[in-house]
């Protein structure tokens, strides 16, 4: 397999517990996600770290503001040569975000639903459909934009690779292999199903970071996905 799928979720509160995992990874995995616990406990500057180590960093920040504000935000994104990029699927905040990025190389994934919500979640904010509606509604509206890739739940992913085609990149959180504990998650799939049914990534978290053997327990995920 040339293609490796994984990336892993930092979500550790200090800079020092991310990078010992990272270091107990070495070559197994080169792909991580630093999200809003670790973001807000070591900023940017950790990102540009793993970036000068010659890792890969999926920023999952979720932008979510007035445009202007996530213009100016994925602008300095942009400069720190970082690979993917979460926004919200609003069409204000895609077109900001996308002016934002301008020529730079950063990839920018709109997310869909969240893999912890369920119909009754989305009921509560208003939207009286389905989950997989709203999904679809934002993975189209994210692709007649020109946004790179979407986030969403490896139970969507089929139909939403049968949507966008091959071109667009599917991250799919919410995978656990089988036996696994489910955590918040609500709507997840084995890592093997996700790539089987069109995922190109699947963020993996506490099932590696949290194992005994982080290494060991990516080794057995990368098994999963080899025959797919």
């Amino acid at each position: 397999m040339t293609h490796n799928p994984i990336i892993v979720a930092l979500d550790f509160e200090t800079a020092v517990e991310a990078s010992t995992l990272v270091a107990r990874l070495g070559d197994r995995v080169n792909f991580y996600k630093v999200g809003m616990e670790l973001y807000a406990a070591a900023g940017m500057a950790y990102a540009k770290e793993l970036r000068a180590q010659g890792k890969e960093v999926f920023l999952d920040m979720k932008f979510y503001d007035i445009p202007e504000t996530v213009r100016r935000a994925v602008c300095q994104v942009a400069r720190a040569g970082l690979q993917f990029l979460t926004v919200h699927g609003s069409d204000a905040v895609m077109r900001a975000a996308l002016e934002g990025r301008g020529a730079s190389s950063l990839r920018l994934l709109a997310v869909t639903v969240l893999t912890s919500f369920d119909r009754d979640d989305i009921a509560d904010l208003g939207y009286p459909c389905e989950v997989s509606n709203l999904v679809d509604l934002r993975v189209q509206k994210a692709m007649a934009l020109g946004v790179d890739g979407v986030v969403a739940s490896p139970l969507d992913a089929a139909r939403i690779r049968r949507a966008t085609g091959p071109s667009a990149i599917l991250v799919t959180p919410g995978v656990r292999s089988a036996g696994s504990e489910k955590g918040d998650q609500k709507r997840v799939a084995t890592p093997a199903e996700a790539i089987r049914n069109g995922a190109n990534y699947v963020v993996i978290g506490r099932q590696i970071s949290r194992a005994a053997d982080p290494a060991g327990a990516a080794d057995r995920v990368l098994e999963e996905i080899a025959g797919v």
